[in-house]
């Protein structure tokens, strides 16, 4: 039951080669050096039927601890929310799924009209003015805030609070050592960033403050508090968020924030072992004109009629270098038309029914799991979905028993934080059942 994949016939490739005056493939790579080539069998299986390749791929997949055989807990930047089976419809569409950038607008009004309005949502979520139609991903859109800070601001340190995703700073280091930016990780208190050591660090020389509220453990910032130290010293405040957590809590522009980004998975995306993501970028009009990326405007055609178009691509494809803002040069409009879509189907209600079940679900975790002999609640801060427990043994030893009851258990700590040790980083959204709960529960509390 094998089929040929490749079209052309034994008497096609003789007639190609003809065509162009050789009599075999080998010929036309007669260039290339002899010590060169590669002159043994690639060092791969048989070749399969397609039954079988599909028997083989199962297999191999069945290996994974997949959400829909396994309870997850884990969070940490990846979020296991529901997906309305009406998003993955939209989007698998051909009109959608197989299209680039819209460069012509003329035949892209359809795709263009989706990604305006994910940005009007990205605007109504965040309290921000205009909105990029968005980046790679929640790490990229946050450094590229930070170069953008530099750039305005005409300063090249940066302070980052060390509550802030380890990986979003890792991005954010990789960018600022080329440009030779200075940036400073402010310590924590209580799960927070720590104010008073904030505030000693601040200076005129200082373009930016970074935060992420709620932030890598679950806690939620002071996000006014800092947006008025930063804008004393004439520096903007850049905030990260968790889309979902809008949903309860007020926007960041409400409260001052001068660039909102964050990573957009939870609207629509599965985890997906790690992408592809969506990072979504928000600012308030004065910045608009130095924003990376694209943004899809809204204007009439020459008959008065409504229309959308690509404008202000403020990056080096389309302007000399040295004043471009950013070098990204593609998007991901796919996942942006899907947040755009979840975003639709579940409305402002269902935004708040789905964050409100979050934060219910997690403080009832956390108050079960600290019932527990050893099991401690490690910091007194509020919190969203996420928080962090104090565990009686090694996470990586509890997480091992977990997955043989096919529990995926909460992030270890210790990995990013050396003096969080034993402590683990846990993750409950509307997803979770109360059974999935208490199963938890029950399994940490036979461990101890």
């Amino acid at each position: 039951m094998a089929w040929s994949y490749l079209p052309h016939t034994d008497e096609d490739r003789r007639t190609m080669l003809a065509a162009i005056g050789v009599e075999k493939v080998e010929e036309i790579f007669c260039d290339i050096p002899d010590k060169l080539l590669f002159k043994r069998p690639l060092d791969l299986p048989p070749a399969m039927s397609e039954p079988e390749l599909v028997s083989a791929m199962q297999k191999l997949a069945g290996k994974n601890a997949n959400l829909q055989e396994y309870t997850c807990f884990l969070g940490a930047g990846a979020y296991d929310h529901y997906i309305p089976s009406v998003v993955d419809h939209v989007i698998g569409r051909s009109e959608f799924y197989t299209a680039y950038t819209q460069y012509q607008p003329e035949i892209s009004q359809g795709y263009l009209q989706a990604l305006w309005e994910y940005q009007s949502m990205i605007c109504q979520l965040t309290g921000m003015e205009v909105s990029n139609a968005s980046m790679y991903d929640g790490g990229t859109a946050l450094a590229e805030a930070a170069m953008m800070a530099c750039s305005v601001m005409r300063r090249s340190e940066v302070l980052v609070a060390s509550t802030v995703h380890p990986n979003y700073r890792d991005v954010l280091h990789t960018y600022g050592r080329d440009r030779d930016y200075t940036i400073t990780e402010l310590g924590y208190a209580d799960g927070t960033v720590n104010l008073a050591e904030s505030t000693q660090l601040m200076s005129k020389n200082v373009a930016a403050i970074i935060l992420q509220s709620p932030n890598f453990f679950g806690c939620v910032e002071d996000v006014k508090k800092f947006a008025e130290l930063a804008h004393a010293q004439g520096a903007l405040l850049i905030v990260a968020v968790d889309p979902i957590s809008l949903g309860l809590l007020e926007a960041p522009g409400v409260l001052g924030a001068d660039i909102v980004v964050g990573e957009g998975q939870p609207m629509g995306l599965a985890p997906a072992f790690g992408g592809p993501y969506l990072g979504f970028f928000a600012v308030n009009e004065k910045l608009m004109r130095k924003m990376p990326g694209r943004i899809v405007g809204q204007t009439v055609d020459h008959e008065g009629n409504r229309g959308f178009v690509l404008t202000l691509q403020a990056r080096e494809q389309h302007i000399r270098r040295e004043k471009a803002t950013s070098n990204i040069c593609s998007n991901e409009a796919l996942c942006a038309l899907t947040a755009a879509v979840y975003l639709s189907a579940v409305g402002k209600v269902g935004l708040q029914k789905v964050a409100g079940l979050s934060l219910q679900k997690a403080h009832y975790t956390c108050r079960e799991l600290t019932k527990l002999s050893g099991f401690s609640s490690v910091f007194g801060a509020s919190y969203f979905k996420e928080f962090v427990i104090r565990c009686p043994k090694p996470v990586a030893k509890i997480n091992a028993e977990l997955l043989q009851e096919k529990i995926i258990g909460g992030l270890d700590l210790e990995c990013y934080y050396p003096e969080l040790k034993n402590c683990m980083l846990l993750c409950v959204t509307e997803n979770r059942t109360q059974g999935d709960i208490d199963k938890l529960v029950e399994k940490l509390g036979a461990m101890v």
